[in-house]
């Protein structure tokens, strides 16, 4: 069903006190059987369900959401999106993912807020800056835009870096990838719920998976907190909460998980227009539309499932900070948090079969999974329709591990994921 969002319905009906405000997504109940059942209400599940009924023409699925849509790493993250990597697997994923974010916005109806800005990965020392030469390199190699960018031109695209005499992390240049930005967390999780409601999707919030059914060696559907839900097939794309579910059907998934900070500034005037990560330091920021510094780091290496920010990482994020931006001392924080990341050995995702027929996998995403939604989703959805492989999520079956086929980002790009 169409639904008006022209600007004058909107303002009609804001002045009318909301009457005929119709909600963005049906508020499902489950069924007792569907074609496909996809675990995660985040980007990942909702995407893939979307995908399901838009390019292959299901129209029985269900996504079965324990909290609210969005609520885990979808709301909980620093919204970059990005594709410069160094392997030619890691380069077609997120280029594949970069390039639906490009075109979302016209094809949910939904402004997705995506703001190509830039992204420049900064270097302090020659190590790094050969590092970098690499990775450009790497990503000219696999026909995607990026160059190598001198001291100099960073300063100029960044003039408030710290580049006096005494400073610790001076900029001597980096990688700079023109194509790369940010996307509203949000508006990419309502974009796609709305899209896959329209399209007959039932969207179930409130609604804990409790078991995988197994019959004949087959995974046939879902316990849930609401009742027995049969399906043809079931997706997880619930990022942490994954490896526990797995196992009830037999599968040991090599997951942790542990919590990524985050930090968001008082708004101030218009003073970062591009994305900045910094070798020196691990943090990166950029700058919202209100005006707040969205401001990052790595992983605290502890395993957890707690969303919450803790004052070490605090300390460890915001010093790397004012290194690279003196005066920044003088704004206050207005929020911190974490999301629980599940990251795998060679810190790349898992997309594939999971053992069990019926049972299909994505996760393992680590810190790139919201850059990584619009494929992740195109790619399960492949997968669940299709039973086989698209060519793109091939290499990241779970079969990878035991055949040693790593794609080890972390150790080719000499940062995290």
């Amino acid at each position: 069903m169409m639904h008006d969002y022209s600007a004058f319905a909107l303002l009609r009906r804001g002045l009318t006190g909301h009457r005929g405000w119709r909600p963005a997504w049906r508020k499902a109940r489950p069924k007792p059987a569907y074609d496909a059942v996809i675990v995660g209400g985040g980007g990942h599940g909702l995407a893939t369900a979307y995908y399901l009924a838009r390019r292959h023409g299901m129209r029985r699925i269900a996504v079965l959401e324990k909290g609210w849509l969005g609520g885990g790493n979808t709301g909980r993250n620093t919204t970059a999106v990005r594709s410069n990597y160094f392997y030619p697997e890691s380069v077609a994923l997120y280029d594949l993912a970069l390039r639906l974010y490009e075109g979302l916005s016209r094809e949910l109806n939904y402004n997705v807020m995506l703001s190509q800005r830039g992204m420049l990965i900064a270097a302090h020392t020659p190590a790094q800056m050969e590092i970098c030469a690499r990775i450009a390199n790497a990503m000219r190699l696999n026909s995607v835009d990026g160059e190598l960018m001198s001291g100099e031109a960073a300063v100029r695209r960044i003039p408030l870096l710290n580049q006096e005499a005494g400073a610790r992390y001076r900029c001597l240049g980096g990688i700079w990838q023109g194509r790369a930005g940010v996307a509203r967390h949000d508006a990419v999780a309502w974009g796609y719920a709305r899209a896959a409601s329209d399209l007959g999707v039932d969207i179930v919030e409130g609604c804990t998976v409790t078991d995988l059914l197994t019959e004949g060696g087959r995974v046939t559907g879902v316990e849930t907190d609401m009742g027995t839900i049969r399906a043809e097939r079931v997706g997880l794309a619930a990022a942490g909460a994954t490896p526990a579910l797995a196992a009830k059907a037999g599968v040991r998934l090599p997951i942790h998980t542990y919590a990524l900070q985050a930090f968001v500034s008082e708004p101030v005037k218009p003073c970062l227009d591009t994305v900045l990560l910094y070798l020196g330091t691990g943090t990166y920021l950029s700058q919202s539309d209100k005006g707040e510094l969205v401001i990052g780091g790595g992983l605290d290496r502890v395993p957890t499932h707690g969303q919450r920010g803790n004052l070490p990482a605090q300390e460890t994020v915001l010093s790397g900070l004012l290194e690279m931006f003196p005066p920044f001392g003088q704004l206050r924080l207005l929020r911190q948090w974490a999301g629980v990341v599940d990251v795998v050995p060679d810190s790349s995702p898992v997309i594939g079969p999971a053992g069990p027929e019926g049972l299909y996998l994505n996760c393992g995403w680590g810190t790139g999974g919201f850059k990584a939604i619009p494929a992740g989703g195109w790619l399960l959805a492949h997968l669940m329709a299709t039973g086989t492989h698209h060519e793109i999520s091939r290499p990241f079956d779970l079969g990878r591990f035991a055949e040693g086929r790593l794609i080890d980002e972390a150790a080719g790009a000499g940062i995290a994921h």
